[in-house]
């Protein structure tokens, strides 16, 4: 279905980033890889997914909290590939604490990498969107993105930051084949989130698999984690055909977090 198009996902060596990444190249879309540490094993799961539909695999491993690397980026992606026509804004870190408490350093650096990146990324690749009339932008937001939750103000702010960006991104475009979505999921088992269990674990001794329990009880009515996999094919409906008049909307897959 996404033969010949080229699609960059930000914060995409691990978790939900890897996971999207592998689903638009099970459906042929050219992959440019973003992230920290291995490199070479999520570019192996990338192209074996997309090897029958012929997709190929680069990799750019700018920082997202700075604007230069984040251009870099995207000339590097149109130089291999020509242009971007489907952009995921995944890249993410967290930090826990009251507001009260709150490092201000870690504040920026959330909001730097969590919204600031995705402004940065979205204006770059929109003129070439424009031009084709084709684009497809996703926003990897979370349920924090629609409610809160305690000690996590920069996170809460960023991811709320994150689907009014793509309510303006949208409308600004809406009468043009590009949409802008965003992803809201809930608990997700990435390393992200598994810092958490560990944390949990270790601060009430408790073992990790009681400490999971305890984690998707407080919020999540379907006490299952959503996986990768599954945000990764809720990707490839929004570049679907099907897709095409779905615009600004916050889509959370939260095992019912946000009914209650």
């Amino acid at each position: 279905m996404l033969k010949g198009k080229t699609a960059l996902v930000t914060g995409s060596t691990s978790g939900i980033g890897l996971g999207i990444a592998t689903a638009l190249a099970r459906q042929g879309a050219n992959i440019v890889l973003n992230g920290f540490g291995d490199v070479e094993t999520p570019r192996a799961q990338v192209l074996k997914a997309g090897k029958a539909a012929g997709a190929q695999v680069a990799y750019h491993g700018a920082d997202m909290s700075r604007a230069a690397d984040i251009e870099d980026m995207i000339e590097y992606a149109q130089r291999n590939f020509g242009q971007v026509d489907i952009l995921v804004n995944n890249a993410g870190i967290q930090h826990v604490a009251r507001v009260e408490e709150f490092p201000p350093e870690r504040w920026d650096a959330i909001i730097a990498i969590n919204l600031t990146s995705a402004f940065h990324t979205t204006r770059l690749v929109l003129p070439a969107m424009q031009k084709s009339n084709w684009g497809r932008i996703i926003n990897v937001a979370s349920v924090h993105g629609l409610v809160a939750s305690a000690q996590k103000s920069a996170y809460v702010a960023a991811k709320h930051g994150i689907v009014g960006l793509t309510k303006v991104t949208a409308l600004e475009n809406a009468t043009t084949g590009i949409t802008c979505n965003a992803i809201c999921p809930g608990w997700v088992l990435t390393p992200l989130v598994q810092k958490q269990v560990d944390a949990k674990a270790e601060a009430q001794g408790i073992s990790n698999e009681e400490a999971t329990k305890q984690l998707l009880g407080e919020k999540e009515p379907s006490l299952q984690f959503t996986t990768p996999e599954e945000l990764g094919e809720l990707a490839v409906f929004f570049c679907s055909p099907a897709a095409g008049n779905v615009r600004g909307v916050a889509w959370n897959m939260d095992g019912g977090w946000a009914a209650q």
